[in-house]
């Protein structure tokens, strides 16, 4: 560990709300920057990031929000977001933020789900959000311009308590209606916390950059994290591949986090002679592709790591130092972190024994309260006193876990179980592939038969067949897809992933597609 992770919590009381955080940052490093919008130029201080949240705390008071209250915030990437955020942690209310791609039905559930009564949202979402509001009475829309001409009034003097929901955090929505995650006060500083303490041992001598919308996770933990760390953020107004590593430079980032699509599409830029001159000492990401992780370390010069968390339970594995080199390419996905027990069970929920393939769960302190309002999904996800992930891994005897696929995206043809990740890893790595989705596609002989949604870089001319091929060099025969849907994108999370709930059309999935089996299109 180094000094400053040291610093950061030994030799004072360990902050268990967000307010401890924001308090005690702006007392050890009022002077250093916490945070840079890079895109604005906006900078900073602890100090500040104090002065600014208790500002809009009043504001926020006198907009009529007390303890307890839920108030929706629907902003891209600038300060507002994260103020609004310590500014409603402060005031014992609750946070719901909403993804700035939503339209009116996801926007619409959000709202009604979390009983939001006051939305804090950008002027290009106004219009939007006056129709919600017209049908919903009580329901009220305020920019943050017209929140900062309210008269402020003095925050009431009632603090948080660290198991009290600071967020009402809705999952991506990969399968089925989004699920409001409650997540208190403790989540966040058990995340940081274990950021700090163990790998990657963040601390002030450290720069961060997230690339994330904030309405998403990521971004929110990394606010956390510079407050227990005295890390400085930078917040990119959103990921661009072509110009990521430009930002890297700039800004002399020593350690950022990525996952989803982010590495394969940061591999398919042009190399560079600029590649490995940054300041940077690890990176840790979720879903490091398999194929291209030791392509990823050599064309950059660090080592990338393999973390694993969900919305759910915060961050739960991560590869250590001393396993690095023997992980890359693995799967490995890590050990557990200080405050987190992991098991792989079998479908009765018994524990598996090593080397076995079950699902992955996990315990411990500083996870999610429950889904709102739905006690009978909260029960189910925790039933014999673990989250059930329906993440498919293995751990072997020395307790490293490894991920094998996803019980929920799981194709079973002709008796076989087929990992649709698996497959899509294989797709692209095929050099005219962009991004690939696959999904099962009901089957009355086989049960379910595979189909591929592929998205082609520019100007590419690959064939149905001549993928096929190529996907049966890399997998076992009943792997490959029989359906093969070309398109032009593919509908994504804020986390990244494709949303396949929404690739289905209605009707017959396979129209549109070609058929292999029968060497024709429907």
């Amino acid at each position: 560990m180094t000094g400053g992770a040291a610093d950061g919590w030994h030799g004072t009381a360990v902050p268990d709300t967000l307010d401890a955080l924001v308090t005690r940052a702006a007392r050890r490093w009022p002077e250093r920057t916490a945070w840079v919008f890079d895109h604005t130029g906006t900078r900073y201080t602890f100090a500040e990031v104090r002065q600014y949240s208790d500002r809009w705390a009043s504001r926020l008071a006198a907009a009529g929000v007390r303890e307890g209250d839920a108030v929706a915030v629907m902003l891209r990437n600038q300060p507002e977001f994260p103020l609004l955020w310590l500014a409603l942690a402060r005031l014992g209310a609750v946070l719901v933020p909403v993804n700035t791609n939503y339209r009116e039905l996801d926007t619409a559930h959000v709202l009604d789900d979390s009983q939001a009564r006051l939305v804090v949202a950008a002027g290009e979402f106004t219009e939007l959000l006056a129709g919600l509001a017209r049908e919903r009475a009580g329901l009220r829309v305020l920019t943050p311009v017209d929140l900062a001409g309210l008269a402020g009034e003095e925050v009431p003097a009632t603090g948080p308590v660290p198991e009290r929901p600071v967020n009402i955090q809705y999952t991506s929505g990969t399968t089925g209606t989004p699920k409001g995650c409650l997540l208190p006060h403790r989540y966040w500083t058990t995340l940081a916390r274990s950021m700090v303490e163990e790998f990657p041992h963040l601390s002030e001598t450290d720069t961060m950059l997230t690339a994330q919308p904030f309405h998403y996770i990521d971004p929110q933990w990394h606010v956390a994290v510079g407050l227990a760390s005295g890390a400085a953020l930078v917040v990119l107004d959103r990921f661009h591949p072509s110009s990521f590593w430009d930002k890297i430079r700039e800004h002399r980032v020593t350690w950022f986090y990525c996952l989803g699509l982010m590495p394969n599409l940061l591999l398919r830029q042009p190399d560079r002679d600029t590649d490995t001159d940054h300041a940077l000492r690890a990176v840790c990401a979720s879903a490091i592709p398999r194929e291209q992780h030791a392509e990823l370390e050599r064309r950059w010069g660090v080592p990338w790591f393999e973390a694993f968390g969900m919305t759910e339970t915060g961050a739960d594995l991560r590869v250590r130092e001393c396993d690095h080199d023997a992980a890359v390419g693995t799967g490995c996905i890590g050990t557990p972190i200080r405050d987190r027990e992991v098991a792989i069970l079998d479908e009765s929920g018994a524990i598996l024994p090593r080397g076995e393939t079950g699902e992955l769960a996990i315990r411990g302190t500083g996870m999610m309260l429950g889904y709102h309002g739905r006690p009978d999904d909260t029960e189910r996800a925790f039933r014999s006193g673990w989250f059930h992930t329906r993440d498919l891994a293995r751990m072997d005897a020395d307790g490293r876990v490894y991920f094998v696929g996803r019980r929920k995206d799981m194709i079973r043809r002709s008796g076989e179980n087929i990992s649709a990740e698996e497959v899509e890893r294989a797709l692209t790595l095929h050099p005219d592939v962009a991004m690939a989705a696959v999904t099962a596609v009901p089957d009355d002989l086989r049960g379910e038969e595979v189909q591929a949604h592929v998205v082609l870089v520019e100007q590419a001319t690959a064939a149905p067949e001549e993928l096929a091929e190529f996907c049966a060099r890399k997998l076992a025969y009943f792997k490959v897809p029989r359906y093969w849907r070309f398109v032009d994108s593919l509908p994504m999370t804020a986390s990244e992933r494709v949303a396949k709930g929404r690739l289905a059309t209605g009707g017959d999935p396979r129209t549109g597609s070609y058929d292999r089996a029968e060497r024709r299109w429907l």
